[in-house]
């Protein structure tokens, strides 16, 4: 990339083609493997990149496009409600009608009888993120040991996970000064589903450590990342993911590396308020 609106537009393009095709698929089901595959963006990095160009996850955004293309087609056309909702790919016309109403708060075809009535989902208020701008760092390659996790991200035992790896530390007389406590998410939920999607709880050790039982041992590959400082809880990881692949990334002559993103837990958050929660984002770049 030679310039930020040449870098930018580099992502805009690929957006294009996905967008391209859910319009044009809006009537049966679609997969975001397919997506991911048309996109020819980094399976690790799809969804990020995606939800930053459109301010919204993927599948928010085509469930939004058949509904309001459904609205459309309520207004300006004269066609049934059962035929709208199977051209949107919805499986019944009840379907639509229970989604229509959530979303609109007004069912189709009450909407229908009084087309001048005004209809738009709630505007969401706009977070504001304690994020400093990155530094850009060269960081070799680490040790550690960890523990695999397979499931739903919301719902997985971290503690348990941070017990396990802790108390390995004790039994093989592992403790230093440094210990780093990292996370690695491997898969997109909205890419792989839910319950085989993969996150590995990481301690950074300073010793020769063994492998026993389910608590591994491996390097963790260096390079260059750009490291992000945020403080807040955990449950607006997502908005900071947007705004590290969005109002950064785009803006920038950098680009993504085909490897996982980290995150550091610097606060213990058993003893830290969740809006001083201190962590740190390793996003790979080249």
């Amino acid at each position: 990339m030679n310039n930020r609106k040449t870098n930018k537009a580099y992502y805009e393009e690929r957006l294009n083609c996905i967008i391209e095709y859910i319009h044009n698929h809006l009537d049966r089901k679609i997969d975001i493997k397919t997506l991911a595959e048309i996109s020819h963006f980094s399976l690790f990095h799809f969804h990020r990149i995606s939800r930053a160009l459109l301010g919204e996850p993927i599948g928010a955004y085509i469930s939004r496009t058949r509904i309001e293309t459904a609205a459309k087609m309520i207004r300006y056309t004269t066609l049934d409600i059962e035929s709208i909702a199977y051209s949107v790919g919805f499986e019944t016309p009840s379907s639509l009608s229970k989604k229509f109403k959530s979303h609109f708060g007004i069912s189709p075809s009450v909407y229908r009888k009084n087309k001048l009535f005004s209809i738009k989902s709630n505007d969401i208020m706009e977070l504001q993120l304690n994020i400093k701008k990155p530094k850009i760092n060269e960081i070799e390659d680490k040790q550690c040991i960890y523990y695999r996790m397979q499931g739903n991200y919301r719902t997985l035992d971290y503690a348990n996970a941070w017990k396990k790896l802790w108390a390995e530390v004790k039994s093989q007389k592992l403790f230093t000064k440094g210990i780093e406590h990292l996370g690695l998410p491997h898969d997109d939920p909205k890419v792989t589903d839910e319950n085989k999607v993969q996150y590995d709880a990481c301690l950074v050790i300073h010793k020769d450590a063994k492998p026993t039982g389910d608590i591994g041992v491996k390097t963790l590959k260096g390079g260059k990342f750009a490291v992000f400082l945020y403080q807040g809880s955990y449950s607006h990881f997502a908005e900071v993911y947007n705004y590290m692949f969005n109002d950064w990334l785009l803006n920038t002559d950098y680009e993504l590396r085909d490897a996982p993103v980290r995150e550091k837990y610097i606060s213990n958050p058993e003893r830290t308020e969740a809006h001083k929660l201190k962590t740190e984002f390793y996003i790979p770049i080249k």
